[in-house]
């Protein structure tokens, strides 16, 4: 069984306008409910939980309880950090559940088969994140702001989700992060940490994450290229 958390408690600072991006409209539809769309399309996603601000948890739920076609779903209250909405959203989280995936709200153009080559790659590694090949030169560089280093670019991925991890290592993951105060980039830098392997499963650069006005309008450019 496979359930799906999607953080989208963010301010939304960037994209201007006091109103969180996830219910901003693209192309007609709310951000968010394309995204769960999706999701509720792959058959093997069973439940949806989605995290919010405390102050839109009854606007959210009114949302999702007029769209057709989700899987159940659940929603709850987010933290200060995207981590802590995620361990939020893990405490809700069926018995029968047994591949997490997380995925950020403001991705609504993931695809089914990246979903499911994600799930398929959590089942058999325990840990898995979607991912495309790194176009830019990366520099690592020190303190004092001069390069320090220069990584091959075949080495490099520009990392995105779904994430997808068996449960117990993801609980784990969580579980020894908040003993340690560590606060990560994301969910597979904290598996990282539990000397787990996680394999990278090859994404589309339409899986952007919307942040700004002008992502908007490159999603809308890659949904009429659909």
């Amino acid at each position: 069984m496979v359930t799906a958390i999607f953080p989208a408690a963010g301010s939304s600072v960037r994209m201007g306008g006091g109103v969180n991006k996830n219910l901003l409209a693209l192309a007609g539809e709310p951000i968010l409910i394309r995204t769960l769309k999706t999701f509720s399309r792959v058959e093997r996603v069973n439940f949806l939980i989605v995290v919010v601000a405390s102050h839109e948890v009854e606007t959210v739920e009114r949302l999702l309880s007029s769209t057709e076609g989700l899987k159940p779903w659940r929603v709850t209250v987010g933290g200060s950090e995207r981590q802590y909405s995620i361990a939020n959203g893990l405490k809700l989280l069926p018995d029968d559940a047994e591949i997490i995936l997380v995925h950020d709200a403001a991705r609504p153009l993931i695809s089914a088969r990246t979903i499911n080559d994600v799930i398929d790659a959590a089942e058999a590694f325990g840990g898995a994140i979607a991912a495309v090949p790194s176009k830019d030169t990366i520099k690592i560089v020190d303190a004092e702001g001069f390069v320090k280093q220069t990584p091959p670019r075949r080495d490099l991925v520009s990392v995105q989700t779904p994430q997808g991890f068996k449960r117990e290592i993801l609980l784990q993951a969580y579980a020894q992060a908040q003993a340690e105060k560590f606060l990560g980039t994301d969910d597979a830098s904290l598996v990282e940490r539990l000397g787990a392997k996680v394999k990278v499963v090859k994404s589309g650069y339409d899986n952007i994450k919307i942040t700004t006005p002008e992502d908007l309008s490159v999603a809308e450019t890659f949904l009429l290229k659909r």
